[in-house]
């Protein structure tokens, strides 16, 4: 009977001992497996059409910083694929001009996931289509509208820009536009309209009857406040940080994110050097500066600082933003080689600012953006190959699963649910 008595609990002690091993789970096993569970969406990647051809595109791993490789090899399931169009003057002449750029990009995203690599990617428009089309394996592409410029002044193309796709527009970007002052007018303190013009305000109220989401990354700080005075359901900040930590004009400030807490809207955090940590940026920037422009020598190709790029032909943007990718890379790889090289912005800093902003407003107002392909990137999460960096951040920092989940893109299905409620009611009222 003793030895029975003996067996059995020698029997329970290696049972015990099996369930304590299997609990025992390292940070990087948590936050593989959390990586792995949540659905992960990056609100802002720029795109350029000469990677969408038959012969060039997202199904090989170019050098661009999002392609679909190198989302399934980050674990990114959802990129918000960005139709940006540069701005001319406002007139007829500039808005045609801008209009066939947009539509050209709008075509590009749709032939990547209706003919390029529809067995790969495919086009979401809902929440329910996020779930379905991860759940299915694949990844999901959505579209937004960086500045509503090409939209020119005909009410109309809200809603045809809506039927191609798109589910969230900023009014404005580097530059007043004929619907909003953009936040760049901070630097001269020069406005346009004082916030938003009459048709941005017709704007407001149409992209509420439609079920657009309401960027206000570029757009001004009294612009912004109009737009939440004025709109029917919560808006969204696509790429924008904390001001409080970093003094651009592109972030927010602690105003702004209460209001936009009050909005019952999100703050995409944007890992963008200059937007996170200004002290680290222009002491890296500095030194990168000769680096980046011997590649470019060297290469035999024309290279810009970031200020001059607003006053190139669109073609040369392209071709700038098709290279600046590759010039990075190259530069970075020299600049590890070099003990003397200041440390970078790092998603670190990065996580610093998602800290603030959740203990601010709370953890339902705040998400996750990179501004990949549009000058984003940062170390540890340069391209969409490196997006589990950030979630292991998150991990080693205390947040669960629940807070990783809503910071990765469920605060933003939220918005987007409650952006298309508030349309259905217009529409039934």
């Amino acid at each position: 009977m003793k030895q029975l008595i003996y067996f059995m609990c020698f029997i329970t002690a290696i049972s015990c001992a099996e369930k304590k091993e299997k609990i025992v789970e390292t940070t990087l096993e948590k936050a593989q497996r959390i990586h792995e569970d949540v659905i992960t969406i990056d609100t802002h990647n720029d795109i350029n059409i000469k990677n969408f051809t038959d012969s060039i595109n997202y199904t090989q791993k170019l050098e661009t910083q999002v392609n679909i490789p190198k989302m399934k090899e980050g674990g990114l399931d959802v990129s918000w694929l960005i139709v940006y169009t540069g701005q001319d003057t406002l007139t007829d002449e500039g808005y045609a001009k801008a209009k066939e750029n947009a539509i050209q990009k709008f075509e590009a995203i749709h032939k990547l996931c209706e003919e390029i690599a529809p067995d790969q990617i495919e086009l979401a428009l809902t929440s329910k289509d996020v779930k379905r089309i991860v759940g299915s394996g694949k990844k999901a592409a959505m579209i937004g509208v960086e500045n509503a410029y090409p939209i020119g002044t005909d009410m109309s193309e809200f809603e045809n820009y809506y039927n191609l796709g798109a589910r969230y527009i900023s009014l404005a970007h580097n530059g007043h536009s004929q619907f909003s002052d953009s936040n760049t007018g901070e630097a001269d303190d020069t406005w346009l309209h004082n916030g938003l013009s009459d048709l941005g305000k017709e704007a407001v109220k149409e992209m509420n009857r439609l079920g657009i989401m309401i960027d206000v990354s570029h757009p001004s700080k009294e612009a912004m406040k109009q737009m939440i005075s004025l709109s029917k359901a919560p808006i969204i900040a696509s790429h924008s940080s904390a001001r409080a930590l970093c003094g651009h004009s592109r972030n927010l400030d602690d105003e702004q994110l209460m209001m936009m807490k009050e909005n019952g809207g999100v703050v995409q955090t944007v890992a963008f050097s200059s937007y996170l940590n200004t002290e680290k940026h222009e002491a890296r920037a500095a030194f990168m500066k000769s680096i980046y422009q011997q590649v470019a020598d060297s290469l035999d190709i024309a290279w810009y600082e970031r200020s001059q790029i607003s006053s190139l032909s669109d073609s040369d943007k392209e071709t700038f933003m098709e290279n600046y990718p590759k010039v990075l890379k190259i530069g970075k790889e020299l600049a590890a080689n070099k003990e003397d090289a200041p440390e970078a912005v790092n998603v670190a800093d990065f996580v610093n600012h998602i800290d603030y902003m959740v203990k601010l407003i709370g953890i339902d107002y705040v998400g996750i953006s990179s501004d990949f392909d549009g000058g984003g990137g940062i170390e540890g999460w340069n391209d969409a190959s490196e997006t589990f960096n950030v979630t292991l951040e998150l991990v080693e920092r205390g947040y669960t699963e629940e807070e990783i989940a809503k910071l990765w893109g469920g605060n933003l299905m939220r918005v987007l649910d409650k952006v298309q409620a508030v349309a259905k009611e217009m529409g039934e009222s």
